[in-house]
């Protein structure tokens, strides 16, 4: 009886462990009613030419994310390698993030995808921040990465 009531308490720690960390993502994650990327498909973004709006029928929730798929082989594909496919810095202006750690909106077509990741810039009101982006992207990543671990998490 004592060996259950241990392995009770465990997984009981353990689903309220993984709770507290979805709710965490969640805070640091660009999110509209827990749904990433503005509903765009986050596999779609590697394998077309420009991102494609997911569907409601095709989704899926990873570590307390919602994303939606274009099509059921992209959303399988992302079941297999998950954080292949999500965005860095958890879908905020890339940019924005490496200047002072700050989350900022994107265009969730305005993206690059470099070494494999999706970063996401701001652009509206002709402000494209991808361009600013470019001009310095080795000095900008490295900053990016410094604030997002540092005011994030």
């Amino acid at each position: 009886m004592k060996s259950y009531l241990t392995i009770l308490a465990v997984f009981l720690y353990l689903g309220v462990s993984a709770q507290a960390e979805d709710a965490e993502r969640r805070r640091n994650f660009n999110t509209n009613n827990d749904i990433a990327l503005r509903e765009f498909d986050a596999v779609s973004y590697f394998k077309e030419s420009r991102p494609l709006k997911g569907m409601s029928k095709f989704y899926h929730h990873h570590q307390g994310i919602t994303y939606y798929f274009a099509n059921a082989e992209n959303l399988e594909e992302f079941k297999k390698s998950p954080d292949k496919y999500e965005p860095a810095y958890g879908g905020w202006c890339a940019y924005t993030v490496a200047l002072n750690g700050e989350r900022v909106k994107v265009n969730p077509v305005t993206y690059k995808i470099m070494d494999g990741k999706l970063y996401l810039f701001y652009n509206y009101n002709s402000d494209n921040r991808l361009l600013k982006w470019n001009r310095d992207i080795k000095r900008l990543k490295a900053a990016a990465e410094k604030n997002w671990k540092a005011k994030m998490h």
